[in-house]
């Protein structure tokens, strides 16, 4: 026997098909080895399949049916075998059974520097084709640019690619994705985006949480404005949100606008908080999108001075509301006169330094 000599032939080789389909594969001895078709069998994926599926359709050849196929169990497709009696492999051929791929969606896209660009999208309603499927972003200005294809993929997740360098300013970019494998090619609508619209950065750094004097029921937050915001062309916008220890509840501040420090008020008193702070920069010329929100900072906790009142009894009815306003609003004129000089002293400093001074007296009142 020449030793370049093949055992044996299968037909139809590495054959693609859909879901559901039926195949009748051929296994045909070569004349060099003394087999026949009853010294043959077949398996799939390494199980023996049933001799009812078997017809000789001669001396040497064998064949199998295979009806309403599932998709392949691994994407390098499976393996169907043709043996000898005695366990030996004569010939094999790869099925690949699955869909053609859908129209991917979803496109968002990024960018840290100006300069690159990350997107990701999704593959579709379902996802699964059973097939090996290649995803390709291709990109190109709007109106006079040449396709191009990106190439750093599987950076922002596995439908993810980064462009790292060389993208204009000021002007629309069209971004798709092609998706294609052995049943078909499939192409996601088209996005138009500048980059000045998608810039993001990375969270507000050097957050700290402290407390505002002896003031029960607040909290001061300060935090560092990203690197990237330095650049003349962007301004910024914060959110902070905050939770109580015990709680996976956030409260959102939406109202912080470009500042980098924040009170927050109203807390509860002897409370352990955590707390984020978040960036979304937006260019100062060209459109007015609402830009891209960076990730939350890592939560910082701080707590609250504890309450030094008596705790206990029913609460007060609207009379003694009423009368409590009353006596403190006075309290707080009478000490105004005290410490303030004109209207134009009457600031939020000096209402927490009467917050104080009220609490003190509260405490010095309950340890008599």
């Amino acid at each position: 026997v020449s030793p370049a000599a093949d055992p044996a032939v299968i037909s139809p080789q590495d054959p693609t098909l859909l879901i559901g389909s039926s195949l009748v594969a051929t296994c045909t001895v070569s004349p060099d080895f003394p087999l026949k078709a009853e010294d043959l069998y077949w398996t799939l994926n390494g199980r023996r399949l049933p001799a009812a599926s078997y017809a000789a359709l001669g001396p040497s050849t064998l064949s199998v049916a295979l009806a309403r196929l599932n998709g392949s169990r691994q994407q390098s497709g499976d393996n169907l075998v043709c043996h000898s009696r005695d366990g030996g492999i004569l010939a094999g051929s790869c099925l690949y059974v699955g869909l053609p791929p859908e129209k991917p969606v979803n496109i968002t896209c990024w960018s840290k520097n100006m300069k690159d660009l990350t997107c990701k999208w999704a593959p579709g309603t379902e996802g699964e084709t059973f097939l090996h499927t290649n995803y390709t972003l291709k990109y190109k200005r709007r109106w006079y640019g040449q396709d191009n294809t990106c190439q750093e993929y599987h950076t922002a997740g596995t439908y993810s690619c980064h462009i790292p360098k060389d993208l204009a300013l000021f002007t629309p970019y069209e971004i798709w994705v092609e998706a294609s494998n052995r049943l078909g090619v499939a192409v996601s609508d088209v996005v138009m985006l500048d980059i000045l619209d998608v810039v993001t950065t990375d969270p507000p750094s050097d957050v700290h949480v402290s407390r505002v004097g002896d003031l029960e029921d607040q909290l001061s937050v300060r935090w560092s404005s990203p690197p990237a915001l330095k650049d003349f062309l962007f301004q910024a916008k914060y959110q902070i949100q905050y939770r109580v220890e015990d709680s996976s509840e956030w409260k959102v501040v939406d109202d912080v606008g470009n500042q980098t420090s924040c009170r927050l008020a109203g807390l509860r008193p002897g409370t352990v908080y955590f707390v984020q702070v978040r960036c979304n920069p937006f260019s100062i010329y060209g459109s007015k999108k609402a830009g891209i929100w960076s990730d939350w900072s890592n939560p910082t906790a701080a707590s609250t001075p504890r309450s030094e009142r008596v705790a206990g009894g029913c609460d007060p009815k609207g009379g003694e509301q009423n009368t409590t306003l009353r006596r403190e609003l006075k309290q707080f004129f009478g000490w105004v006169k005290k410490h303030a000089y004109g209207c134009s002293n009457l600031g939020i400093k000096l209402y927490d330094q009467w917050r104080v001074w009220l609490q003190k007296s509260h405490k010095a009142r309950n340890q008599v």
